[in-house]
Order: C-alpha cells, then structure tokens, then sequence
C-alpha cells in the first residue's frame, strides 16, 4: 500500500498516479474529528452538521492558483438539463466545480471547506436540481476507513454552490475510495424536486430526503444494500468496504410537476442482483426481472423520451482496473433487455469494463460509452446513432501499430499532459484517456462534450464531425479546476517557485499565471517528496521522491534553478524519496530517504557517506547561512551537524513533539535560527523557536496547534522575514503571519478560502512582501498577496495586539451608519449546540421605506454568552452587549431587504435569545 510506513493513526492521501500507476503519496496528518460545530439530531436519525459559512467577510488577501490545469481524477462531469451552460464537475480529493461560460474555466465551490472537516473535500457524488437550476448537492467525504476521522455530509447550496448548508450523514463516505467514479449516487426528482435519493456504500443502503435535502433517512423498503466487497482481507481498509448503491434514476414521464416521480431505477453492486425498479413512488422495490449479472451496474443513464434505459458495467469497481463489462439497453415499455456492447464480454477482445456512459437529449437515439480503463494501448470511446444496434469509435488500427484517429487532440493549453514524452506506437502521449467514468454529451448542444481521465478534462466543442466521418477536435478543458496535492515548495530569491506533489512529480512555475511546459524529468516520479535549494547560490535544487522502478534515481538535480534535472546516484536500500537539504552554498547535499539512513554528499549526488548521530528516518533542513551546519528531528529530538552533515549532535531540550507530523524550517539571514511546528491533537503540538541551533527552545505562546511553517521577504524597512504558517492560533484555525518574529500574528486568510487541509507546506516569497503558499491537499498551490493599500511601509509603530477569535475585520472602514431605518425586524437561530458552545444565524430586514447607508445591530446576550468568531461582519463586545458593523460589501440595506450575519459562540450551559436588538439604534422586532 502506498504510504505503508505510517501508523493508522496518520491517514494519508490517496489520489494514485495521473497515469494510474499507484503512487505513494503525501501525508494528510493525524487531523481533528470534530465537525464544522456540534450537531443536531435530524430526523430518521440523521445528524445535521451546523452550516459551514461560505459568505465570510472582506479579507485583506486576495488568492489565485499557481496555474497546473488539472493533474488529479475528475470521476464526474454533470449537466443540467433545465438551463444551457449549467454544468458542475466533481473531483475525488478536491472538491466540487461550477462551469463559467463565459471564461470557459471551472470555479471552485467548496474552498470554505476548514481543516477540522478536510474529509469533505472528496466528493463521491453531485446533483443538480432539474427543476430549480439554482440548486446543487454534493455528497462530501474522502475514506470509509479510519484515514477520515469524520462521516460524510450531503452538501446542499440554493444559489448554485455560492453558500452552504451541510447534514451529516452517520456514515462515512468514499471519495477517493474505489469505485469513486459510479453512479451518479445522487438524483433529485424532475417531478417533485423536494425528494432526492442517495445510493450509500458500506451496506448503507438508499437514503431519501424529502426537504431538498435538509434531512435524510434510510429507505428502509429498498431491500438490497449490495453485498459485492472487492477484497474482504485487505489489510489497508481500502478495497474491503461494501460497493453499495451505485446510482439512481427517475424515469420522469411517469410523474407530473409537484407530485413524486412514480419509477425510479438503482443500481446496486450485487453480481445477482443489480438493478432495481419502484413503481409507486419509492414505496415498494423489487429486481427489474431479466436484469445483467455478473458484472456491477457502474452507470445508468434512462431516455427520457424512448423510456430506454441504458446500462453500463464492469467486474470491478475501478477507477484503476476491470477486465470485463458490458453495456444493455431495457426496453421499459417492453421490459426487454438487450446486450448491446461495443465489444461483448464474452469476446477475447474485451479486457476492459464499461464507463463514461452518456446519452445525447437533444437526440436521444445516440449514445456513447467508453472503457473503463484499457491501460495499453488506451482508452476507447464507442458512439452510436441507433441506439446502440451499430458502433464506430474513436480510433482504429492502420497498419500496426499506427492507429487511425478522428480526432486531433491540442493540449496546448496544458502541455505537460504528454507526460515528457510522444509515445510508442500504438500508445500516444497525450492519450485519449484513462481512468474514464465522467463523460457527458451537453443536453443542449450535440456537438458539446466533456470526459475526466486521472488528470484532466478533456471535451470538444464539433463533436457530430464524427457522424459524418470528419475529424473532430478534442481540447484540454481542465482551466480553473486545479486538483494536486503538494508535498514541498521551494521560492528561489530572485527565481521561479519550484513544486513536488502527488501523482504528477511537480513543476517549475517562472510565471505563476501560466501552466508550465512540462513536469519534472529526468527523473520522473509520479509522487515528489521534498525539494531544497541552496540559499546563498539558488540555482542549485534539488528534490526527491518515490521511484517507480530500478532504473530511476529517488533523488534528481538541477543546477539551472529547476529547468533541467539529471539522476543521482543513491545510497543502497534506498525505498523512497525521503527528504532532502541543500547546504548554504551549495557544497554538500543532506539526504533522509526512506529505506535508508541520513547520508551526505559532497559531489552533488555522485557518491554518499553515511551521517552519524542522527536516527533513520529523520527530517532534514539546512542553516540558511551557514554552509556547515544541518539541522534534524526525530522521535521530539533535535540533532545538529557543525561539519557538513558528517556528525549530528543530539539537543538536550525535550519539549518538542514525539508524534504527529513535526515541520520546521531555517531563517534565511539568520545562522542558528530554525522554527519548528507540529505535533499531536493528544499530545505535545505547538510551535518553538531556537536562536542558537537548537541549543534551547522557546515556545511560541499564541499558536495552539503549529503545522506547517515558512518564510518570506521582510517588511519593507525590516531585516527579518515575514514568517508564515498554517496553524491553529488563539483558537483560530487558519493561514497567519507574523511580521515581528512571532510576537503578534495576523490571520491572511478566511472562512471562504480554508481548502481543506494544508498542513503540508506553507512559505512566503523572498522577493514580494506579503506573498504566500500555500501547499494543499487537493487544490493545488495556493497563493495569496495582500490587497492593494495592504501591506504598506511595514507594520504599525505599535504592535497589534494578538489575534482575536474574529481575525478578518474587514480592510476598509465600513461606510458611516445613517439615522435609523424607521422600522427593523430581527431574526435569531441558534443552528447548533455543543458543550460549551454553539453556533447561531442573525438576519435583519429593513422593513422601513428608506434605504440604510451602513449599518450597526447590537443586542445584549443574557445567558453569559460571548462571541468567539464572526463572519459577514466585524464585531466587538463589551459585558453582555455586542455590536456588529457592515462590511463595504453589505453595508446598505434597501426597504424589504435583509443581510445576516453567522457566529460561534462560547457559553457555559444553554445558549438564549438576545434581547434589545437594535439597528443604528433603533430597537427593532
């Protein structure tokens, strides 16, 4: 298993190889098991997880993606068929995505996703609502194992995934699990758009909410759950979890508006059984008689006009393998079914199972399916004008082992999909896919389509060209939609941001607008692990990572700043990347593989000597200043080198971390000075600094939780960095900096840009003050830079105090309050409640005749309550009395009209309504 040398309390990241080769990939991190707040009991037993806000005030930050386009599995791509240009991709680590038409790139939905909930960002399925556009559900969790500390959560938004609300569910998920790719497992009624149906795995059966999605409870009549199990004795929890549900269907001619669609379809992963009919609207189920066997119903997909539904299957649950399948066609007039694969199972040329079903609306005699996975030569797409009585496809052999295509695929936008390479003949870089169970013809525009592969969107915009025998063209249509999960990061002074990461190796980035030509070669890895330069001479990098086979090097140098890569040679016994630093001025090389101890080289990776004094398995760092000293921890000890890496000497402090994922990192400019975080939920966690090598540690009082910790460019008129961090600081979870050496810190980022976990890496830029990156676990390198005004000379004269639970006042005053609205009216909803704490909803409406220019609302607490966190607004509180101001973006009220604002809350016992609320002074009802 990849990652097999962690213990089970540190789950780790999944997402195997772009090209499917399973990969070893990077630490998710030992990660909180509370929910976005305590809950609520639903009913059918259903928890409701308190709303995660995705409407948080101004931020003085503004944040982009260093542009990749892609490199991780999309396994579903949904259109609506209400609206024209509507449509959403989903992803099996990075969340979910909305369609822009008019930028033709993907916008991110679930980036307010916080740390103590990563999980959620793996998405195993998502609706959208065919009767209110504005609708869309997510069904939200990464691992059925103990990897994810938390359950699942359908995630439902009303405003096309702009805000909010989660219910959770009391199971867990598998977004990143196999058989990621089904389905889909959500459906809402076309009908009646108040009932949507969820097909769960682990043998939880179908699930149905009758409030769009509010509340949840089992179908307790739908009788089969699914029994297929991939692998009952896998030790990893991986391929032992029950398949499950595998989608759902409506058959919408059998309803009417308003009253619930009458038959509904489920495929269940039951090699007997494997699809099932309600005739009465969900009431009763039994087996559609004369259904396929021996394979899994992988997608469904019904003619709404003919009533043919459409089956397609496989023998496993993929995304990686299946080595047979079939597609058939139920007549469900007739109640026939007829086999009608492009290539039979039971022909010596099938190898593959069936996927990326999908059905053309605007001409419903056509259809496409592709194979699931056909690693050599590549996948193949079959299309079908006749309902699937004859087939042509996408290429053909010529003479072997050419091939015949028709299409012409162009990657220009995104070119280092040829993974460095043309290809052998019959294979092609750039393939036409693999890992391909997302496809989707536009129900609007025939000549539109869209797939997923393990890194990309791909789709054309001439697609009927292939019903006439003319080429049509296959684009790259991954912009805006960023899924890598990053390892390491190294800001060169003066260069380009070099990366390491999951599946796809890493990048160089000198324009962190522009998608890089290719990825890291010579050598290539599927999974980068660490990367270091050489701070006084920068064009010396080098990185490591886990070797796909005998002949490549874990370790490859470059002495160009990245551009150009050649292998080291390595120590023997050497299983993995490790880590890696780089001595000041480039004149020795420290490396802690994996399978090996720390060893040194003074030849730039030629030749390696075994360190003493330091255990295997340690994490390594370089003094910024001072080419002879190295830096180690192990086991919550520090070791330092004096002599190049050659001998460490163990510290006497024993108050660092022993568990959990310990970080640290050298001061540039500054000999001697390294920071260290991490830590433990249950233990030690937190972050220290040493001024002399580790000799003696300091602990940095505000940070609650310390993780990952960088540096940056100083304030301008300042000589020390700016320090950076993703940690947990004064009970605030977030991304800060420190301009004054951890005195006082300021949270950069907010409620709506969190991504999930990102305790990986986190540095600043030594060139551009402000500058962050972030390294997240699914969305790629984030980075943010101060908003135009911010930034500045440097920091006050006077050190701000340390931060508040409420770390984002908004950058610029809110406008001055006008005389009172008339007449206001208040709402108040306490949304959930948790020993000694509770999070509730304010809404106010101007219900006078006159505009409100700005805004104040106050009301006195009178059970001891006091406010912890609070978005849409900035807030202070004295005593029992609170007083929240607009942000710009709010600020105005016209008559009719309302805003609101969200926080958490500390109180001891229950919480009660306020009294005394008032709108720029005027009491309101």
């Amino acid at each position: 298993m990849p990652g097999s040398r962690t213990s089970p309390e540190r789950p780790w990241k999944r997402s195997q190889d772009a090209r499917g080769r399973r990969a070893a990939t990077g630490a998710v991190a030992a990660l909180s098991a509370a929910a976005v707040a305590a809950a609520l009991l639903g009913p059918g037993g259903v928890t409701t997880a308190a709303p995660a806000s995705a409407e948080a005030a101004e931020t003085d930050y503004t944040w982009d993606n260093a542009q990749i386009a892609g490199g991780g599995f999309v396994p579903g791509i949904v259109f609506s068929e209400t609206e024209p240009d509507l449509a959403y991709a989903r992803t099996d680590i990075g969340g979910a995505y909305r369609w822009d038409p008019g930028t033709e790139r993907w916008q991110p939905m679930l980036d307010w996703i916080g740390w103590d909930e990563w999980g959620w960002t793996g998405i195993v399925s998502l609706a959208t609502d065919p009767v209110d556009p504005d609708r869309v559900y997510a069904a939200a969790g990464t691992y059925t194992n103990d990897w994810d500390p938390n359950n699942g959560a359908i995630l439902r938004s009303d405003d096309r995934g702009e805000t909010w609300e989660a219910t959770e569910l009391p199971f867990k998920l598998g977004g990143n699990m196999p058989g990621r790719g089904l389905g889909e497992r959500l459906m809402v009624d076309p009908n009646d758009n108040s009932v949507v149906y969820f097909g769960a795995r682990g043998g939880h059966g179908l699930w149905r909410s009758t409030d769009h999605g509010a509340t949840w409870a089992e179908v307790e009549e739908f009788p089969n759950p699914g029994d297929y199990v991939e692998d009952p004795d896998d030790e990893w929890g991986v391929h032992d979890d029950v398949t499950g549900v595998t989608w759902v269907e409506f058959d919408p001619r059998t309803g009417s508006e308003g009253s619930v669609t009458q038959d509904v379809y489920v495929g269940v992963a039951d090699l007997e059984n494997t699809v099932y009919r309600s005739r009465d609207g969900g009431q009763s189920w039994e087996p559609v008689p004369g259904a396929p066997t021996g394979h899994l119903p992988a997608h469904g997909v019904l003619d709404h006009e003919g009533g043919q539904l459409y089956v397609a299957t496989t023998s496993t649950p993929g995304p990686y393998d299946g080595d047979s399948g079939d597609l058939w066609r139920y007549d469900t007039a007739e109640e026939e079914w007829t086999r009608i694969s492009p290539v039979p199972s039971d022909s010596e040329d099938n190898y593959f199972g069936y996927g990326g079903l999908t059905v053309d609306r605007q001409n419903p005699d056509t259809l496409m399916v592709a194979t699931q996975i056909s690693w050599w030569p590549d996948i193949q797409i079959f299309r079908s004008t006749d309902r699937g009585r004859t087939w042509s496809q996408a290429w053909d052999y010529g003479a072997y082992p050419e091939r015949v295509n028709r299409y012409e695929m162009d990657i220009s936008t995104a070119p280092w999909l040829d993974f460095g390479g043309g290809g052998e003949p019959p294979e092609t870089q750039p393939k036409l896919g693999w890992m391909t169970q997302a496809m989707a013809i536009d129900p609007f525009d025939s000549d539109r389509f869209m797939y997923g592969t393990g890194a990309t969107v791909y789709g054309s915009d001439n697609l009927t060209n292939w019903d006439s025998d003319t080429t049509f063209d296959i684009e790259v249509k991954v912009h805006g939609l960023e899924e890598t999960a990053i390892h390491d990061l190294a800001s060169l002074p003066g260069g380009p941001l070099v990366s390491v990461m999951a599946d796809i190796g890493g990048f160089t980035h000198h324009d962190l607008d522009e998608v890089p030509g290719r990825m890291h070669q010579q050598p290539y890895w599927g999974n980068g692990t660490s990367v270091d330069f050489a701070e006084l001479e920068p064009s010396l990098v080098v990185r490591t990572g886990d070797a796909e086979d005998d002949a490549t090097s874990h370790i490859g140098i470059s002495d160009d700043g990245g551009d150009s890569w050649w292998q080291g040679s390595e120590p023997g016994g050497v299983t993995g990347g490790g880590t890696v630093a780089v001595a000041a001025d480039g004149s020795s090389v420290l490396w802690s593989p994996e399978g090996a101890g720390v060893h040194v080289s003074t030849s730039r990776g030629s030749s390696w000597t075994a360190s003493t004094g330091v255990p295997e398995g340690a994490r390594v760092e370089a003094d910024r200043v001072d080419p002879d000293v190295f830096y180690a921890v192990a086991d919550g000890v520090f070791h330092t080198s004096t002599d190049g890496g050659a001998t460490f000497t163990a510290s006497g402090f024993d108050g660092l971390p022993a568990e959990g994922n310990v970080r640290f990192g050298a001061v540039p400019g500054h000999t001697g000075d390294v920071w260290v975080a991490g830590g433990a939920e249950d233990g030690t966690y937190g972050m220290w600094r040493t001024t002399d090598a580790g000799a003696a540690f300091e602990r940095i009082g505000a940070v609650d939780e310390g993780d990952a910790v960088g540096f940056g460019a100083p304030p301008p008129g300042a000589d020390y960095p700016a320090v950076y961090t993703s940690s947990r600081i004064d009970g605030v979870r977030g991304i800060f900096r420190s301009d004054d050496a951890g005195a006082t810190w300021v949270r950069v980022n907010d409620d709506r840009n969190q991504w999930g976990w990102t305790g990986s890496v986190v540095t600043g830029d030594p060139d551009v003050y402000g500058r962050v990156y972030v390294g997240t676990n699914g969305r790629g390198i984030v980075y943010g830079d101060p908003a135009e005004g911010d930034g500045g000379p440097g920091p006050d004269p006077t050190p701000s105090p340390s931060p508040t639970a409420d770390p984002d006042p908004s950058p610029s005053p809110s406008p001055e309050p006008t005389a009172g609205p008339g007449t206001c009216e208040v709402g108040y909803d306490v949304g959930a409640t948790w020993p000694g704490g509770f999070r509730a909803d304010v809404a106010v409406t101007n219900t006078g005749s006159e505009t409100v220019e700005g805004w104040e609302l106050a009301w006195d607490f009178t059970a001891g309550e006091e406010v912890t966190s609070l978005w849409n607004g900035s807030h202070t509180q004295t005593g029992s009395t609170v007083t929240v101001t607009g942000s710009e973006w709010n600020g105005r009220i016209a008559p009719g009209e309302a805003v609101s604002v969200g926080f958490n809350g500390f109180v001891d016992g229950e919480p009660a309504v306020p009294e005394g609320f008032t709108l720029n002074g005027q009491a309101c009802d």
